[in-house]
């Protein structure tokens, strides 16, 4: 007993993980973010251990209670402050993260990492939208959740035959990373003490 109440001890002090995407930054020449000033947006509101990951927006951090959306919109607004950029984001539990990204039904052994896409939904917020007929999409797979878009992109993103339209109608704001930066983020995780699902 005296060990499990040490442990929940030191996991209060560390905090809860949580896994911040931002979408549409470092394409190109517009919307430069930096990492180093992505880790001190998050510093600012007071999260601790932020960690980033590639150049794209993936970031880790560690907060003292579970987050949602009007956080994510707090975490928007502190990346704008500090770098002048107006980027689109969503905030998840670091459990919540591993579990949809463990649930992915069209990860394949025969499957490109690269190919495959997760488009997760801001946490509270859920997507409530049915997937275009199969038959418009073919040879994609497209399968859709409450909680994130899964999609086999064979002859890659911008070869997508779903419409813009239909994104656009999702109720929730969804950023999308392909499979091979999930197993990153999932990989970081699990060095700081999230457990896989």
């Amino acid at each position: 007993m005296g060990h499990l109440a040490q442990d929940t001890a030191a996991l209060d002090q560390v905090g809860l993980d949580h896994v911040a995407l931002l979408r549409g930054i470092n394409v190109g020449t517009a919307k430069r973010v930096p990492m180093v000033e992505l880790r001190a947006a998050a510093e600012d509101l007071g999260h601790q251990r932020a960690a980033t990951l590639l150049n794209s927006g993936n970031l880790v951090f560690s907060a003292d209670r579970p987050l949602g959306a009007e956080d994510a919109d707090a975490l928007r607004a502190a990346v704008r402050q500090r770098t002048g950029v107006d980027a689109e984001l969503v905030v998840l539990g670091g459990d919540a993260f591993a579990r949809i990204a463990a649930a992915n039904p069209l990860r394949d052994g025969s499957r490109e990492a690269k190919l495959l896409s997760v488009a997760f939904a801001q946490a509270g917020r859920p997507v409530v939208e049915e997937a275009p007929p199969a038959s418009d999409l073919a040879p994609e797979l497209m399968v859709v959740t409450g909680e994130a878009v899964y999609q086999w992109l064979p002859d890659g993103v911008l070869a997508s035959r779903v419409p813009a339209a239909w994104w656009r109608s999702l109720a929730a704001p969804v950023t999308a990373r392909n499979d091979a930066t999930v197993r990153k983020i999932e990989a970081l995780l699990a060095s700081r003490g999230v457990p896989s699902p």
